[in-house]
């Protein structure tokens, strides 16, 4: 007999939301604390500039130079620029959070613990490599649009005790946005979820235009995101989905046989198929004036009226 498993009350669904939104508070306040402690070393972070700077000019990749002067030909569209680096990658990616939480609790799991572990991997290189951004090397025309233009994210960097300035790598709005499209295109079905790629393509191209991020910093965010995904590759969650129940065809059972209770082994459940076979060979049998084969048990045995 199998026992219906009563839904979780209301004040656990609430705990268990205060849990998991306290759990990622805790980490984010660990994160912002350690990018703070990594902050200092203003000559090693300019230095790494220069050579970052040198070395994609070696790569020949594209000038963020000239991207930003692209963009500047536009004044609406920079301000716009600001306001997406501003204020989609926090909010973005709590929505995201939330959304999966509610409806795809497996996948949110497995979403937090790869940006757990990109955001520790950051912080490490925040440590190791302090970089400054474009927009401070000023000697290569590089701009700083949001002080410029507003809306600015950042104030003065010899005054500004909130945020370290000098941890442009790897660049963790190109890495959060991938990892919201990667979420919300195998955590849903719809025939549009590719254009989830938009975001962290857009994010990429604001945050190197506006002169916050190299290329090589979101290459660099990438690349640890592999890794992420590769150690939590064991528990993604579509390895572990259970069968919905309108797909699985119930037999039709001898009605002098006990029904099979929900909870059998599946080598129980194997044999189901052939002792229907057998009820079946017995009635032909039966009708052609043959002596029926005797049953094979399925479970338990047939009840008597």
């Amino acid at each position: 007999m199998s026992v219906d498993v009563p839904p979780a009350t209301t004040r656990s669904r609430w705990f268990s939301a205060l849990r998991e939104l306290g759990l990622v508070a805790v980490l984010f306040l660990i994160y912002k604390i350690g990018r703070i402690a990594a902050t200092g070393h203003v000559g090693e972070a300019f230095d790494n500039a220069r050579k970052v700077w040198d070395l994609e000019r070696w790569l020949h990749l594209p000038g963020e130079l000239s991207l930003q002067n692209r963009l500047m030909s536009w004044h609406w569209l920079v301000e716009v620029a600001n306001c997406y680096y501003a204020y989609v990658h926090f909010p973005a990616t709590a929505a995201c959070l939330i959304w999966l939480y509610v409806y795809r609790p497996a996948h949110y799991r497995w979403t937090r613990n790869v940006l757990a572990l990109l955001t520790g991997a950051a912080l490490l290189v925040h440590f190791g490599f302090p970089l400054a951004p474009p927009r401070m090397l000023t000697d290569t025309g590089m701009l700083d649009l949001g002080r410029l233009f507003g809306p600015a994210v950042y104030g003065a960097p010899e005054t500004d005790q909130l945020s370290n300035q000098y941890a442009a790598m790897p660049s963790l709005h190109v890495g959060w946005a991938v990892v919201i499209a990667v979420a919300l295109i195998t955590a849903t079905s719809a025939r549009w979820r590719g254009l989830w790629l938009l975001h962290p393509v857009i994010t990429l191209l604001v945050v190197v235009a506006t002169g916050n991020h190299y290329w090589l910093d979101a290459i660099a965010a990438v690349a640890l995101l592999v890794v992420a995904y590769v150690l939590m590759r064991p528990f993604y969650p579509a390895g572990q989905a259970a069968v919905e129940p309108s797909s699985v065809v119930a037999p039709v059972l001898d009605p002098s046989v006990a029904p099979v209770s929900s909870t059998t082994s599946a080598a129980s459940a194997a044999s189901v198929p052939a002792a229907v076979s057998v009820s079946a060979a017995d009635e032909v049998a039966a009708a052609g004036g043959g002596a029926p084969r005797p049953r094979v048990p399925v479970e338990a045995p047939a009840l008597r009226r």
